[in-house]
């Protein structure tokens, strides 16, 4: 197949889909735009080793230079495009410049949630989302610093570990009456609030922040009608999609840009991948997930719809995040009503919370447990029913848990 293939978004899903799209026999021209300087790179390490300063810039990068000249991708780097036209099929670039294309890939990710609070902009308030911003941090990153850290979810916790470890003076103001309460179990949640308190982070849950205070820098946040000096600040309250040039080019978007499940927009010539798309998951509910997963797969299903060869997208999602010398990891979807079975002792470090679903495996979070984490994600996609006491059962090997 040939034509003219440009994809908006320089990412995960981005790099993917040029694989694929090569792997698959396309010949023709491919370019991908983005907005940053760099060339697409990693996102979960900025908030974890690379700011703890054991991760070089250069391992961040997805693919060597040599990659792109391979694949045949011109890589445009520092360019943002600000119009769709459909009618036309062409992209515009803010620069002037008109590119055409036949099919087009829209993998524009997220962008930060920002607080629109008293203070917001006082200069010591910062965010975490690219190189530049951890950059920022890192300068900022001393032994005995005051850090305030808003939102008690994986960006802002695997920031406290970070600053824990190197001897920062950190507290969490968390709405929510939990840690990662959108993500995890409660189990999960109080095991991860003792370790942070146990490394010294003060946590402060049914939170909300009402503003920051300062002259010229931050000095202090007003949460809970108490002033809390600071001398940094780290908001993490979440993304939201990059779906606005979807929207003004009158895609259907709702939290993100609605695809099918081969990824295909409401225009047969425009597919998007990635965090920035809303889309039918395996239980046929409308999800928007924001895993490097789904950018991978979505964006192999995308390229192959694109290329003629669709195939449904159903792929397991799963997560991770590292805290201190903990590793989580999580496969499929948690719902309020599951039925949580706890394998192992938390107060080992090493345990598993597997979630049922009528008698079925939905969802499994594993701390420092990998054999449950990668059989359970093969329970997942099985659809494996498993009985709880099965599951709980330390001296049956997770080997086994599928047989029977």
């Amino acid at each position: 197949m040939s034509g003219q293939i440009v994809i908006v978004g320089a990412g995960q899903a981005g790099v993917q889909a040029v694989q694929s799209l090569r792997s698959e026999g396309f010949s023709g021209a491919i370019t991908m735009i983005g907005d940053e300087a760099y060339p697409p790179y990693q996102r979960p390490p900025l908030s974890k080793a690379y700011l703890l300063g054991t991760f070089a810039r250069e391992r961040l990068f997805l693919k060597p230079a040599a990659f792109y000249r391979e694949a045949g991708c011109d890589l445009i780097l520092n360019a943002r495009v600000d119009k769709i036209d459909r009618a036309a099929k062409t992209v515009s670039l803010q620069d002037g410049r008109t590119l055409a294309y036949d099919k087009l890939l829209l993998a524009t990710g997220t962008r930060v949630r920002r607080l629109a609070c008293p203070g917001a902009g006082l200069p010591g308030v910062q965010y975490l989302r690219d190189i530049a911003d951890v950059d920022g941090l890192q300068d900022g990153f001393k032994s005995g610093i005051r850090l305030a850290i808003v939102g008690g979810g994986y960006i802002g916790l695997e920031v406290a570990a970070v600053g824990a470890k190197r001897g920062l003076d950190v507290t969490v103001f968390e709405a929510a009456d939990r840690l990662m309460a959108r993500a995890v179990s409660q189990p999960v949640s109080d095991f991860y609030a003792a370790e942070h308190t146990r490394s010294g982070v003060k946590l402060n849950l049914n939170t909300g922040v009402e503003s920051f205070e300062g002259n010229n820098k931050i000095e202090a946040v007003v949460a809970g009608g108490t002033a809390h000096p600071a001398d940094m600040v780290l908001v993490g309250i979440g993304v939201v999609p990059n779906d606005m040039l979807a929207r003004e080019s009158g895609l259907p978007c709702q939290d993100g840009i609605i695809v099918d499940r081969n990824a295909m927009t409401s225009d047969p010539s425009i597919f998007a991948a990635g965090d920035c798309t809303r889309h039918h998951g395996r239980e046929g509910i409308e999800i928007r997930l924001e895993c490097v997963q789904n950018a991978i797969d979505q964006a192999k299903h995308a390229a192959l719809a694109m290329v003629g060869r669709a195939k449904i997208y159903s792929e397991v999602p799963w997560f991770w995040s590292d805290q201190y010398d903990l590793k989580l990891q999580i496969a499929g979807l948690a719902r309020p009503p599951d039925r949580l079975v706890l394998r192992g002792d938390p107060a080992s470090r090493k345990f598993a919370v597997f979630h049922l679903r009528d008698g079925v495996v939905a969802a499994v979070e594993a701390i420092n447990a990998a054999p449950e984490y990668l059989t359970g994600r093969k329970l997942i996609a099985d659809g494996a029913k498993v009985p709880p006491e099965k599951l709980a059962d330390l001296s049956i090997p997770m080997k086994q848990m599928a047989q029977d």
